[in-house]
């Protein structure tokens, strides 16, 4: 007779309430165990070792080239030289110059760097103090009649407060250094005994490193990577693993993060990185380790999987396709995954030559890439670079080659010095740049209002004579973006910036105040970065650390996704009224 029994627990069950002799799992019949293995198909071998040794030869390079701005296709140039070792490439990308002269800006570290002078200067051991000699020199002028009307009550005081007690640091660079970077001998004006002149040099050239080390700023001669008519930085950057010229582009960054997925592979520029000859070649011979991962099978008798993922608790059901294969994939193939550690050096391209694998049974084997292009494409791309795409047509991800960005973990992030929100009104069929903050003279805060302050159109009054009105009015900090089609071939339609006249009649232009909107002489937005739902962009200071210790301090621009449209309610020839 056929046996109607059947297994339905295959593993040690307690029927006391102390379950001491259960947690002891004891084997009486070693039979009995090789019996159950057979029943769950444990003696069905694949006849394969597991890795004990990993041979893997590289060609690697750091990055030793970068280029600041959106770069055309066949370009080849010698671009300036990089060493991701003196600073992230976040740092590099996002600074920015601060404003120069006395009316706009710089005015307070204007003074409080002419103060740490004078500290320097009290701490020489000089024959007499040249305090005097260096503050009537080149002391912080008051502001004029014509800049006082245009000043806050914040910033008057300030002045007002410094002027003529302080050294203006921006007259002490001009006087120090000339436009080339030389030092300038002091000036004879000043008096300086010939006893003192060392101290009193040594004292300008320790200052002169100290404002030129408290923030990251783009080199005079250089132009930034931030497009305002794109709201977007675009950069470059290149090496040469094996002397093969590599160039990794970004055309659209502007989140704050960078990192490998924020680049393309560029293969129609070329930036001179091969000359530089940074290449070098690696050999490791190291020992796989299992992949890790939550919820993972155990590799031991007594380990139990982590709690926080349970494949089994899946609410999958019979054509829940993907969280089936989920569950079988990390229950049955879970353990088939190894990695290597590798070190490589920061800011690096890195290409694989060969990677040969040792087993148990001492059988080697190389392990190509996935996505060989002498093999058939088979769509698996981690870690893989695309390829920059200028036809529009798409191509298959660049294969074994891996980029190591230089890039940060976190910033500190200061309040934003300046917030402009750009967004639709389509009642009135154009674009509207609304400044929120901007930044003051003395690098505060100036806040302009909300979005929500926009005048709405009023309701007319019952009786009288009907008004008529040219034009409704709209708050000061709204800057109109109107649409031009330019001459290109082919045409495109650009959001250019425009101003506002004062209601009262007096034909004073209010245009806009912050550097957001001032980047360029002629702001010509692209049509298509002003989506529906708006953009939002921001600039303040960030901060960080390096790998080699040194503080970097710069001014960096975000974008972020607006609120969504605008109505400012500007209506043109309108008579209100019965």
């Amino acid at each position: 007779m056929p046996s109607i029994t059947s297994w339905i627990r295959l593993e040690p069950r307690s029927r006391d309430d102390e379950m001491t002799e259960a947690v002891q799992a004891r084997v009486y019949d070693p039979a009995w165990m090789l019996a159950r293995q057979w029943q769950t198909g444990e003696f069905q071998g694949e006849d394969t070792g597991s890795p004990v040794v990993a041979r893997w030869r590289a060609d690697s390079a750091s990055l030793t080239r970068y280029y600041a701005g959106a770069i055309k296709a066949n370009t080849h140039i010698s671009a300036p030289r990089y060493d991701a070792r003196t600073m992230p490439l976040e740092a590099l990308v996002e600074r920015q110059s601060f404003r120069a002269t006395p009316t706009e800006g710089s005015l307070r570290l204007a003074a409080e760097s002419g103060m740490h002078f004078l500290r320097m200067l009290d701490a020489q051991p000089t024959s007499r103090s040249y305090r005097g000699d260096f503050i009537s020199r080149f002391a912080l002028q008051p502001p004029t009649d014509a800049q006082r009307p245009g000043l806050d009550a914040e910033t008057w005081s300030y002045w007002n407060l410094m002027a003529l007690r302080v050294p203006d640091a921006r007259r002490l660079l001009a006087a120090f250094v000339d436009a080339q970077g030389r030092r300038i001998a002091l000036p004879a004006a000043l008096n300086v005994a010939d006893g003192d002149k060392a101290e009193v040099e040594n004292v300008i050239n320790a200052w002169l490193q100290e404002h030129s080390a408290l923030f990251a700023r783009p080199d005079a001669d250089t132009a930034g990577a931030w497009n305002p008519e794109r709201l977007e930085y675009a950069f470059s950057v290149a090496g040469a693993p094996a002397d093969q010229d590599t160039a990794l582009t970004a055309a659209q960054y502007a989140d704050g993060h960078l990192d490998w997925y924020s680049v393309d592979l560029d293969q129609e520029v070329n930036l001179g990185a091969a000359q530089d000859h940074a290449g070098k070649s690696l050999v490791r011979a190291v020992m796989p380790a299992p992949v890790g991962f939550r919820g993972a099978p155990a590799q031991r008798f007594w380990e139990l999987e982590d709690a926080a993922i349970d494949y089994g608790l899946l609410p999958a059901g019979p054509g829940d396709i993907p969280h089936l294969m989920l569950s079988d994939f990390a229950t049955n193939f879970g353990s088939d995954w190894y990695v290597i550690p590798i070190d490589l050096d920061i800011g690096s391209l890195t290409v694989t030559r060969s990677l040969v694998i040792t087993d148990t049974f001492g059988v080697q084997t190389l392990v190509f890439p996935v996505n060989d292009p002498a093999k058939p494409n088979t769509g698996w791309s981690m870690f893989e670079l695309s390829m920059l795409e200028r036809s529009g047509t798409l191509t298959r991800p660049r294969p074994n080659l891996l980029f190591l960005a230089p890039s940060l973990l976190r910033t500190l992030d200061s309040r934003a010095l300046e917030e402009v929100l750009f967004m639709r009104d389509e009642m009135a069929n154009i674009a509207w740049a609304v400044e929120h903050v901007v930044q003051g003279p003395i690098e505060q805060r100036i806040e302009l209002g909300v979005a929500a302050d926009a005048p709405q159109a009023s309701l007319p009054t019952p009786g009288g004579q009907p008004d008529y009105r040219l034009a409704t009015d709209v708050p000061s900090n709204w800057t109109p973006l109107l649409p031009q089609r330019t001459a290109t071939n082919p045409p495109s339609l650009r959001l250019v910036r425009g101003a506002m006249l004062a209601p009262d009649g007096s034909n004073v232009r209010r245009e806009a105040r912050g550097e957001l909107l001032n980047a360029s002489a002629r702001l010509a937005l692209f049509d298509e970065e002003i989506p529906r739902e708006g953009v939002r962009v921001t600039r303040q200071f960030e901060r960080t650390r390096w790998i080699d210790g040194t503080t970097l301090l710069w001014i960096g621009v975000r974008k972020q996704v607006g609120k969504g449209e605008g109505s400012s309610a500007l209506r043109f020839d309108n008579a209100e009224g019965t």
